[in-house]
C-alpha cells in the first residue's frame, strides 16, 4: 500500500530501501508508507514519512535537496547535513536522532536522510503557543533561545565534521565580500544602493579580530526551534542545519540579530518579524548580546557591528527574493513589497552604525 500527498516520492523504492538498509525501523514489503511535505523552507525539502497504518503508524522526518539540485553541494549537500547533525546529536544542543543516510540517489531521485521526528511547535505566532502572551512566559522562552546558541558556540569545535576543511583565517572578510557580491547581483533599479555601499565598506573597514572558531548554525531565529507547546522555553530540537560552518560565533549572533525585530521598530520592520522576537517580554538586541556574552564568558565588543552584519545579510536575502519577483520567476505577490523592505533594513543598517546604537532611532 502506497498513500500520500507526494506521488514523486517513489515510496515504492523507499520501502524497498528502508527495508534492505534501515532494519532498526521494522518496515517489510507490506508495510503500509505516506509521504507528506512538511516545513515551508525554500531550499531543502522536508517529509513527514508515516510508516504503517492507523493508530499503529510511526513517523520519521526525510531531508533531501530540491528536485533537479545535485544534493552533493553547498546548502544542498544531505552528507553535510547528517554529518553535523551527527555530531551535535548528544550534546548539550538538542537536536532530531540522526537515523540514516541514503547516498543512492535513484531511490527517489536524489541524496536524503532520515531523522526522528520531534514533537514540539515552531512559533511563528503566538497562536503556536499561546502561553507566550504572558510577558515572563516569552521573556524565558527568549533566553532559552539564545542560552542555546551560546551551548552550540561551546561545543568541541575540533570534533566537528566540517573542522579540518574549514577556511578559519579570513572567514570574516569573505562574508563581508560575500554578502556585498550578492547585493550587487541582486540589484533592481527601484532599489537605491547608497545606503549598502556605505555599510558594506564599513563593515569592510572595521571587521573586528576574530575570535576562536566555533561550529555556526548561520540561520538562528524561532522558527527553526521545536519548542515545547507548553512550557516554550524548553527546545525540543533545533532544525535545519544545512548552512552550518566553522567560523568566528559571532556571525551566528549577527544572523539572530538581524532577524531580531523588537516591539518599538519601525512598523514596515515590524512585517519581517520571523517568529515572535516583537512580542511583550521578549528579550531586546542589547539584552540578547549582553546574555549571550554571559553565557559565553566572552566580550562582544562593538555589538553594532553584529546588528549591522546581521541586517546586510538578510536585506540580501529579501533582496534576492525581490530580483526574482522583479525577472518574473516568481509571481507571488508576497514579494513585491520586499524591495522596499531591503532598502529599509540597509538604511536601518547606516543608521544603527551612524549612531552606534542597538536602538530604533
Amino acid at each position: 500500500m502506497t498513500t500520500g500527498t507526494t506521488p514523486d516520492m517513489h515510496l515504492d523504492r523507499l520501502r524497498g530501501w528502508l527495508h534492505a538498509c534501515v532494519p532498526t525501523l521494522g518496515v517489510t514489503a507490506d508495510t503500509p508508507l505516506t509521504a507528506t511535505r512538511a516545513g515551508g523552507g525554500y531550499s531543502n525539502l522536508t517529509f513527514d514519512i508515516g510508516i504503517g497504518a492507523n493508530e499503529a503508524t510511526r513517523h520519521v522526518i526525510l531531508r533531501r535537496g530540491p528536485v533537479g539540485v545535485r544534493a552533493d553541494r553547498g546548502a544542498h549537500d544531505m552528507r553535510r547535513e547528517f554529518r553535523v547533525l551527527s555530531a551535535v546529536h548528544g550534546s548539550t544542543v538538542p537536536v532530531p536522532v540522526p537515523i540514516a543516510l541514503c547516498e543512492d540517489e535513484s531511490v527517489i531521485g536524489g541524496m536524503f536522510f532520515l531523522m526522528s521526528k520531534v514533537t514540539g511547535v515552531a512559533v511563528r505566532t503566538l497562536d503556536d503557543a499561546p502561553v507566550l502572551r504572558d510577558p515572563a512566559m516569552m521573556r524565558r522562552m527568549s533566553e532559552s533561545c539564545i542560552d542555546a546558541l551560546a551551548a552550540l558556540h561551546a561545543l568541541p569545535v575540533e570534533r566537528m565534521p566540517l573542522y579540518d576543511a574549514a577556511k578559519v583565517d579570513g572567514y570574516g572578510a569573505r562574508q563581508v565580500a560575500n554578502w556585498e557580491r550578492r547585493w550587487a547581483a541582486a540589484q533592481t533599479p527601484d532599489v537605491p544602493t547608497t545606503d549598502a555601499a556605505l555599510v558594506f565598506a564599513w563593515l569592510s573597514e572595521k571587521l573586528p579580530a576574530p575570535l576562536p572558531p566555533a561550529l555556526l548554525h548561520n540561520d538562528w531565529k524561532f522558527d527553526n526551534l521545536l519548542v515545547d507547546a507548553a512550557d516554550p522555553w524548553i527546545i525540543r530540537g533545533v532544525l535545519d542545519w544545512e548552512m552550518a560552518t566553522i567560523g568566528d560565533p559571532r556571525f551566528d549572533l549577527a544572523t539572530s540579530l538581524g532577524y531580531w525585530v523588537q516591539h518599538d521598530d519601525a512598523p514596515m520592520l515590524q512585517a519581517l518579524a520571523l517568529g515572535v522576537t516583537n512580542a511583550g517580554g521578549c528579550l531586546t538586541r542589547q539584552e540578547l548580546v549582553d546574555r549571550y556574552a554571559a553565557q559565553r564568558g566572552v566580550p562582544v565588543d562593538t555589538p553594532v557591528y553584529w546588528y549591522a552584519f546581521g541586517l546586510a545579510k538578510v536585506a540580501v536575502i529579501v533582496l534576492q527574493l525581490y530580483s526574482r519577483y522583479v525577472r518574473g520567476e516568481t509571481q507571488d505577490a508576497r514579494f513585491a513589497f520586499l524591495g522596499g523592505m531591503a532598502a529599509l533594513m540597509m538604511q536601518t543598517a547606516r543608521t544603527a552604525i551612524d549612531h552606534d546604537s542597538l536602538e530604533p532611532r
